[in-house]
């Protein structure tokens, strides 16, 4: 099969021929029909995660995934040969990727059925970003009227979570350079987002919009003890880029914050609720960008620029 691979990192990831792969005991052979970039992947080829996970090559990149149900692994249940499934890899290593023809994954966690309505597209951009956005917002659990800073609104976690944050009823400050930035952010949702410009002097801008202070922070870009600062006391943030309370006790309302540290849980009913939102209509997967497999390299690229929300890749 076609897979997007590496031999080593840091490296730049290529398109190779590889074997097939078969299902395990309790795994699921799935025919990608998509993918997506994410910045575990990015971090993946960098080298980032080389202390932190096992690398098995040539390992195969990519987390998310939406397609058919191909084979069945010995006592795998809950799905059927033919089956629309979409999910996350999640596995204790690295190597076994979803940016290529075909990719297993274990039946009991990390996939969930594509429900009719939700397009194979989105459906595979929707995994990981969706899991780390919805958990972010659960965490810092904002409540209606409350002011929620999103540092990182132009990525695939921060389109995601703008949107869930707004319709909680939290009134949304977001980060966007003026331009497409900005565009971009500003429509994602009806709700009115108010935008700050993290290139400039962003801590007096939110000043200007939360003079007392925001209530909750999502950390998904830029430094996490800055804008824990700009918490109210009594505030939360929650980070996906591994923020934690020693880094903020002592520098923030002596410490009078509370601090989520997100590791994103793919779980079957984390799936079906944001498969359920995005068919509703209250969630839109912000796809920006699709392309073939054989270009997955060039999208790596564009994501390494500083693309906005999500980048598909077809598989399949």
């Amino acid at each position: 099969m076609r897979a997007v691979t590496l031999n080593s990192v840091p490296a730049t990831p290529a398109v190779t021929e590889i074997p097939t792969p078969h299902p395990e005991a309790g795994e699921v052979l799935v025919k990608v029909a998509v993918s997506s970039i994410n910045g575990f992947d990015a971090s993946t080829a960098a080298g980032y995660l080389q202390q932190m996970m096992e690398h098995r090559f040539p390992l195969v990149v990519g987390k998310d995934f939406a397609g058919t149900v191909e084979a069945l692994g010995e006592g795998a249940e809950g799905f059927a040969v033919g089956q629309a499934v979409f999910g996350v890899v999640m596995k204790p290593f690295l190597g076994t990727g979803s940016l290529a023809q075909y990719v297993t994954v274990p039946a009991g966690y990390g996939i969930a059925p594509i429900p009719e309505g939700l397009a194979v597209q989105e459906a595979g951009a929707l995994g990981l970003a969706g899991t780390a956005a919805l958990d972010s917002v659960n965490a810092v659990a904002p409540a209606d009227g409350e002011t929620v800073l999103i540092s990182g609104a132009t990525g695939g976690v921060g389109a995601l979570a703008v949107q869930l944050a707004a319709a909680r009823g939290a009134r949304v400050i977001a980060t966007a350079r003026p331009g497409a930035e900005a565009d971009f952010v500003t429509g994602l949702t009806e709700h009115t987002v108010h935008l700050v410009d993290f290139s400039g002097d962003m801590q007096a801008e939110v000043r200007a919009l939360a003079p007392e202070g925001v209530d909750a922070v999502l950390h998904l870009a830029g430094e996490g003890s800055q804008l824990a600062g700009l918490l109210r006391p009594g505030g939360r943030i929650a980070s996906t880029l591994g923020l934690t309370s020693d880094a903020v006790t002592g520098s923030v309302h002596g410490g009078d914050v509370t601090v989520h540290t997100i590791m994103a849980d793919p779980n079957p009913q984390t799936l079906a609720v944001l498969a359920e939102q995005t068919v509703s209509g209250a969630l839109r997967v912000p796809v920006t960008a699709t392309y073939p497999l054989e270009q997955a390299p060039e999208a790596f690229a564009a994501f390494g620029a500083g693309a906005l929300g999500k980048l598909a890749v077809t598989c399949s």
